[in-house]
């Protein structure tokens, strides 16, 4: 598991908190996590990839290949701003090179799977062909999500692409019905088990206490030590 994709079944469930969950379970080694695409935020302003050094530590390296000002998907983003989009092959070439220097490369994707990054349709299950690198998914928790996963799954299959399993990216401390059931039901629907669960507000957590917990809501599988899993 040199590379590692991390991606989702939508927007704002939690896959930076989940990236930067892993490579800090991942502290004893090099880690880099690459953004392909970090839309909505102006120039200096620190984005997904900085969060999961600030997050995670120091022994992260943070790589962000574009940069686009709407908080859009990434090809209508570059194309509103006048830029040039991400490349399937730049994501690719840039992981594998990341690779030779470090034991795990995260590359966190945006949006869910298959959010546009050009003109041509491509995607990051795309570049995971490329990389032929496995993708994590990333769900929600409650209503709904079982349907969202199962969705995304079945498009990571359909392209040959392994899953490894999911995680939940943001579990509520007093989780509903809905909730308390998708535990069990997620790796069903998924056809793929579950690898983690990141309670909501760990993002908010002071990093020394992020890193010192990070690895109790992963499974070894990444780098965890979950029990049970």
């Amino acid at each position: 598991m040199t590379i590692l994709v991390v991606s989702g079944t939508g927007t704002e469930i939690g896959k930076t908190i989940v990236t930067a969950a892993v490579a800090a379970a991942w502290r004893d080694r090099r880690v880099a996590v690459l953004k392909p695409a970090q839309t909505g935020l102006a120039p200096g302003e620190p984005g997904d990839a900085a969060e999961v050094v600030r997050l995670a530590g120091a022994h992260v390296t943070a790589v962000e290949l574009a940069r686009f000002p709407e908080p859009l998907a990434p090809e209508t983003a570059a194309r509103r701003a006048g830029l040039t989009p991400v490349r399937p092959y730049e994501i690719a070439e840039t992981a594998q090179k990341l690779a030779t220097e470090h034991d795990l490369v995260l590359v966190e994707g945006a949006g869910g799977l298959l959010v546009r990054y050009d003109e041509q349709g491509a995607t990051l299950a795309d570049a995971a062909r490329l990389m032929a690198a496995p993708v994590l998914v990333v769900a929600a928790a409650g209503l709904g999500t079982l349907n969202a996963t199962a969705l995304t799954t079945e498009a990571l299959r359909s392209r040959g692409l392994v899953c490894p399993g999911v995680v939940v990216g943001s579990m509520p401390a007093d989780p509903d019905l809905a909730s308390r059931c998708n535990i069990d039901d997620l790796p069903v629907s998924a056809g793929a088990p579950l690898l983690g669960a990141v309670p909501a507000g760990a993002g908010s957590l002071a990093p020394s206490d992020f890193r010192a917990r990070a690895a109790s809501w992963l499974a070894p599988e990444l780098g965890g030590n979950l029990a049970g899993a």
